[in-house]
């Protein structure tokens, strides 16, 4: 399990968690949607200064966070009625993207097994349409690795699904502010250069399943 953060520690920024001299805030664009986007988040990715729901947040006004903490039946209780919604997680059998946008986009922020057991856990998501997104068109730098075809960053996850959704005006900022929000973590951390140059490196390399 990855080490708690703790947002008040001397010298970084309590919205987004980054170091005062390399902190996004200033430049985080206001992105108005049509859709609520609820996000449940897990307790543990609210630890982690990697987490771009943070920074989801700051850009989206119309973005709930609602954390998932031990009391799943609580949780449950928490989610407001969903009943022009869909959720945005992997099926067998994905419903097809509205053609209009739906009241609700609802987002399940985790590692792989978390979501599923978030899932599992939260009956009032089990009767929405579910959508999923393809393999992202192509590799970017990222703060965390992934193994997987599809995986992408929340924030990520987010822009591409409003895309869809509501079209590239919406999308568009969103990547960018991901991949400048990628850019000063590394650089508060002191290893941007080199995770760049590696990057360079393996971007062309198809990504393995």
């Amino acid at each position: 399990m990855r080490s708690r953060t703790s947002s008040d520690l001397p010298g970084r920024c309590p919205r987004c968690w980054i170091r005062f001299e390399f902190c996004v805030c200033p430049h985080v664009p206001t992105v108005a949607t049509k859709t609520k986007i609820l996000m449940i988040r897990h307790e543990r990715e609210s630890w982690k200064s990697t987490g771009t729901v943070r920074a989801a947040a700051l850009a989206l006004p119309n973005m709930t966070v609602v954390d998932f903490d031990d009391d799943p039946a609580g949780v449950n209780e928490k989610l407001p009625s969903l009943e022009n919604a869909v959720v945005l997680f992997p099926s067998e059998t994905p419903a097809p993207w509205p053609t209009t946008p739906p009241e609700t986009l609802v987002v399940i922020d985790g590692t792989w097994r978390q979501t599923r057991r978030m899932f599992t856990k939260l009956p009032k998501l089990h009767g929405l349409p579910r959508v999923q997104l393809d393999a992202p068109p192509a590799n970017i730098l990222r703060l965390r690795d992934t193994s997987f075809e599809e995986g992408r960053s929340t924030l990520e996850a987010v822009a591409e699904a409003l895309g869809l959704l509501e079209g590239p005006t919406v999308m568009e900022p969103l990547l960018k502010l991901h991949a400048d929000f990628v850019e000063r973590v590394l650089k508060a951390r002191g290893v941007w250069e080199q995770k760049l140059e590696a990057f360079e490196k393996t971007k062309w390399r198809p990504m393995e399943p």
